[in-house]
């Protein structure tokens, strides 16, 4: 087994995570896709950069995870904003169930 450097390792990590990270932003609120960037930005290991989060947010939306709308903005010209569909919210119901298994499983090996 080769040792992959700790760059590579985050990104497959997050490459998995990230949509239902979105998606559960979303649950919360809608939001427009600077927003979610910035807010990702917020954890290093999450960080995704618009080249990221406008082809995963176009791929939820093909995926009929969320829904989008136009509205003003207060500042500058209208935003998109995106919510959480009830597939969406089924979805990332799923996943919450199976990512406390797998973690779970994941943590009994890596506990000293």
């Amino acid at each position: 087994m080769s040792t992959d450097p700790p760059r590579k390792t985050m990104s497959q990590l997050r490459r998995g995570t990230v949509g239902y990270c979105v998606m559960a932003l979303l649950g919360r609120r809608e939001r427009y896709a600077v927003e979610l960037v910035r807010e990702l930005a917020a954890h290093q290991a999450l960080a995704a950069g618009q080249g990221t989060i406008y082809p995963l947010l176009s791929r939820l939306r093909s995926d009929g995870m969320v829904a989008t709308e136009w509205k003003e903005s207060p500042s500058g010209p209208p935003r998109r904003y995106y919510s959480l569909t009830d597939k969406g919210r089924a979805s990332l119901e799923r996943f919450r169930g199976e990512w406390k298994q797998f973690s779970d499983a994941v943590d009994t090996f890596m506990e000293d």
